[in-house]
């Protein structure tokens, strides 16, 4: 009998006791120092002398054989790839990559320039792939950009032409946009079975109008404010997400007020995410101001503590510990936090396929066409296919791989050159900071 290699085991921030979790066996629980201090000694290879210690140990799924613990991985993995199969697939449409903002931490904006306008032989093209390629499976469209919804008459028809194509092949479509011209664009929108449409403030009026501007300097916070109210009472699901660094971090109890007051925390037609800013594809003009994936949520956690009122407009995850809190259940072992190929693909106007909205839009990273003709890279589809925590070496010893799930592949590429590589989370640092702020208590 050995201690489960994936075991997650630490201690409660703020706290004297401790947790265990693991994801395989689906079990957790909160520990006393005294039955901590004896986990302890288990990992130092001690002799367990507690007999009905050991019992309850190995019932849950921390003290185990380890020849049944493989099984029991692959037995899951397995379950996980056949689930995988039944997912709904996202398949991101960037109609172009121009855009009327000039955001203060774009990784966009040093792209190569691309040539050429979306027309509708391109959307014909595109819903013709993807009825063939991706035949029998649940999928939905999301429109991406540069800025989607650009106020001009050419944008809208053809914004309104992949609408009437969506509806008449039974798709759902999403939209990120900036939320400027969202008012100008809601009776096309309701043409559609919209699913949401994500939208981006980084604060209040005053912080917001600082990092997010037109491309002539004004502000558009009032704009996407009104846009926002419109997409609500004409029952528009709203995602409204704020990207945090250090420069916005401290306006978010006040941005959480605000929505609260204009009654949007209480509508069925709003929810919110957090974007950590980091960078992607090319270092920022002050990577200073970036917040690493543990800063940032401890920040959050200590900003939550003077502020309750935060979480009725947002409510950090901590890696499961939210999940877990919320559903008396640990979720299903992740054994890949990468949609890229397998849920999620991404297409554009030029007519190129990519792995995800990460990479499209780099030529580099094209895995074919789908328009003037189809076209396929197999070899470097095959390796985003392939990646997951079973395919990553680095993960085949890390005790918080069913949690992790591997993360980014994108972002792991771009640091080592390969897609099987780590993009590691801070899982138990995450779930310390949960376990205090939901499930101790």
């Amino acid at each position: 009998m050995i201690f489960s290699k994936h075991n997650i085991f630490s201690k409660i921030k703020n706290s004297k006791n401790y947790f265990i979790v693991n994801l395989l066996s689906g079990n957790a629980d909160i520990l006393s120092p005294e039955d901590a201090k004896k986990i302890g000694n288990i990992i130092k290879n001690e002799n367990i002398t507690d007999e009905n210690f050991a019992n309850e140990l190995s019932e849950k799924g921390y003290w185990v054989n380890e020849h049944d613990e493989n099984k029991l991985y692959r037995n899951k993995y397995l379950d996980f790839i056949d689930g995988r199969e039944d997912d709904e697939i996202q398949l991101f449409f960037v109609p172009n990559y121009s855009c009327n903002f000039s955001c203060s931490y774009c990784y966009q904006d040093e792209y190569a320039p691309t040539r050429g306008l979306l027309t509708t032989d391109i959307i014909d093209s595109f819903f013709t792939y993807i009825q063939k390629e991706f035949a029998g499976k649940r999928k939905y469209i999301t429109v991406f950009g540069g800025e989607p919804l650009l106020n001009s008459p050419l944008q809208k028809q053809n914004i309104g032409y992949l609408i009437n194509l969506a509806n008449l092949s039974k798709i759902d479509v999403s939209f990120v946009t900036n939320g400027y011209t969202l008012v100008d664009y809601i009776d096309i929108l309701k043409q559609g079975t919209v699913r949401e449409i994500q939208i981006t403030l980084d604060g209040t009026a005053s912080i917001h109008d600082n990092r997010r501007t037109l491309k002539g300097g004004a502000g558009t916070f009032n704009k996407i404010v009104e846009g926002i109210d419109a997409c609500i009472a004409n029952k528009l699901s709203v995602n409204l997400r704020m990207v945090i660094d250090k420069e916005n971090m401290n306006n978010l109890p006040e941005l959480a007020q605000f929505a609260i007051d204009k009654a949007w925390t209480k509508s069925p037609y709003f929810k919110t995410q957090i974007g950590r800013n980091y960078e992607l594809h090319h270092c920022q003009s002050a990577p200073d101001k970036l917040f690493t994936r543990v800063s940032l949520y401890e920040t959050l956690y200590e900003l939550i503590q003077q502020h309750p009122h935060i979480v009725e407009f947002y409510k950090p995850a901590y890696s499961v510990a939210k999940f877990l809190s919320e559903n008396g259940d640990l979720p299903d072992p992740l054994f890949d936090a990468c949609p890229a190929c397998k849920t999620e693909w991404a297409f554009d106007y030029t007519g190129h396929i990519y792995s995800c909205t990460a990479t499209v839009g780099k030529a580099d990273e094209s895995l074919g066409t789908f328009f003037p003709e189809i076209s396929r890279k197999e070899d470097m589809i095959n390796a985003w296919e392939s990646r997951d925590v079973t395919t990553i070496e680095a993960c085949s010893t890390c005790s918080m791989q069913l949690a992790c799930g591997g993360g980014c592949g994108s972002v792991a590429k771009n640091r080592t050159g390969n897609i099987c590589s780590t993009d590691c989370r801070p899982v138990k640092e995450l779930l310390e900071l949960g376990f205090s702020a939901y499930l101790e208590n």
